[in-house]
């Protein structure tokens, strides 16, 4: 980790950010946050930094998104840390924290569901697969916010955990389909492995409203996870079954989904050829709180550990 410590320039309008960013020479690499950092995010910054170099610009977006929260979500308890978020940034090796406000990346207003005289992305249909069958509308807005965070940045390279397995997958198809570049060539598009707690949970802005209990739970979902892994060397349908049978010893834990997908996210069939890719994915509410995470999978192949 980083001990120099400095304070980023904050750029909180589209102008200031333009402004900062036309002095700048070298990459510019983006990592798109919604705040409330842990060290899941500290962890992405430390790659942007590495990817950007001495002379590129490490460039943090802070912005709670109204479009993706559907209605009942959290969008009003998200927690909002700024002070803590920028001390995470400075200490980490960013140059710019744009944090803009609502109306400054919808100006005409946020969209609403049925609005048809308003321009968004359409992700495609994979978006209403997995968290997007239980967050209906939910990849609509973040590749929204993505692509308006492409155009305002023009990153060279922007960092995307793995966590969001989804999200980034629809986010590469976004920059592939629709031939996004940076300032200096193709945009790249970085996943980042998911960042840990000791006993695997996997690091979450939510994690804070975890109790105690809820939080020794929790970490249930990554012993499901890694029980698919173990089993992956027999195939899709025998890493399913170790892990709903991990899943079936847990307690307190409330399913939404667990499934094995190829590593696009499209349907596997019973049987792959050894050396397929794949994600082992699952969501579930500890406590009302909803948690979701993933691993790597290669099928048909002695599993070799990783985290990711």
């Amino acid at each position: 980790m980083s001990t120099a410590v400095h304070t980023p320039t904050v750029a909180a309008t589209r102008a200031e950010l333009a402004a900062v960013l036309e002095q700048r020479d070298g990459d510019v690499v983006l990592v798109p946050t919604m705040g409330a950092l842990h060290e899941g995010h500290a962890s992405l910054v430390r790659r942007a930094r590495e990817r950007a170099g001495t002379d590129g610009s490490v460039v943090v977006s802070i912005f709670v998104n109204p479009l993706q929260f559907g209605p009942g979500e959290d969008l009003d308890r998200y927690p909002r840390t700024f002070d803590a978020d920028l001390d995470v940034c400075g200490r980490e090796g960013a140059d710019v924290v744009f944090a803009p406000a609502v109306d400054e990346v919808y100006p005409d207003g946020v969209p609403t569901a049925d609005a048809t005289d308003r321009v968004t992305v359409d992700p495609g249909s994979l978006a209403s697969q997995l968290e997007g069958a239980i967050r209906p509308g939910h990849f609509r807005g973040v590749l929204t916010v993505v692509a308006k965070l492409f155009g305002l940045v023009r990153p060279d390279a922007a960092i995307f955990g793995e966590k969001d397995y989804q999200q980034l997958v629809l986010i590469r198809r976004l920059v592939a389909d629709l031939c996004y570049s940076g300032r200096r060539g193709p945009l790249e598009i970085i996943g980042a492995p998911t960042d840990r707690e000791s006993d695997g949970l996997a690091r979450s802005s939510r994690n804070r409203y975890l109790d105690d209990e809820e939080r020794f739970r929790a970490a249930a979902l990554s012993r499901v996870l890694y029980a698919a892994r173990t089993d992956a060397e027999y195939g899709p349908t025998a890493a399913l079954t170790a892990a709903r049978a991990e899943l079936r010893s847990a307690t307190g834990v409330d399913l939404d989904y667990l499934e094995i997908r190829a590593a696009d996210l499209s349907e596997l069939p019973a049987e792959v050829p050894p050396g397929t890719r794949a994600r082992a994915l699952i969501a579930a509410r500890v406590g009302g709180i909803r948690l979701i995470d993933n691993v790597a999978l290669t099928l048909g192949v002695p599993a070799t550990g990783g985290d990711n």
